[in-house]
């Protein structure tokens, strides 16, 4: 299966994209595997307090994100593509198994190339209007995504992703 190119349109859509240090396999081992996700995924001082993933098209990705205030809020996406050490898609529009879902988002694209012993890191999150967009941009995109980046490296770094 060939990956389609992402057409970018800044009008719906917001990109953030980083020059890493880590290796691109560690990078992709990190998001594709539950005990090291939970680890990085949510900006501090918020944690993931659950986390299943089922990596694979029409998998499903289950997390549980908690505030510092102890809010809970439950997400589900499923897995579009899944291209070993290249490319994720995970979209909130459909559940596991491609069940719609009631109140659709936006859908995250995850490139990854190797740069030298690092890798290029591609972030896009894909929305069906402006409002989302902006209400996702509101929300803070670039700074917890970007957040989320640093301490992934950071998680990578520490060494604890052996075998």
């Amino acid at each position: 299966m060939t990956s389609s190119v992402i057409k970018i349109d800044p009008k719906l859509d917001l990109v953030l994209e980083r020059e890493i240090d880590v290796p691109v396999e560690l990078v992709w081992k990190a998001w594709t595997t539950a005990e090291h996700l939970r680890n990085w995924f949510a900006p501090k001082p918020w944690e993931i307090t659950a986390c299943e993933l089922d990596v694979r098209p029409g998998g499903a990705i289950n997390f549980t994100m908690r505030s510092p205030d102890g809010h809970e809020f439950p997400n589900t996406q499923s897995y579009l593509e899944v291209t070993p050490f290249e490319r994720l898609v995970m979209t909130d529009t459909l559940l596991g198994g491609y069940r719609p879902a009631p109140r659709p988002f936006f859908t995250a694209v995850l490139e990854l190339s190797k740069k030298g012993n690092g890798a290029h890191y591609k972030a896009v999150a894909i929305h069906g209007n402006d409002e989302a967009r902006k209400k996702h941009e509101e929300m803070g995109f670039h700074d917890g995504w970007g957040t989320v980046v640093k301490q992934m490296v950071e998680y990578i770094k520490s060494g604890r992703m052996h075998s």
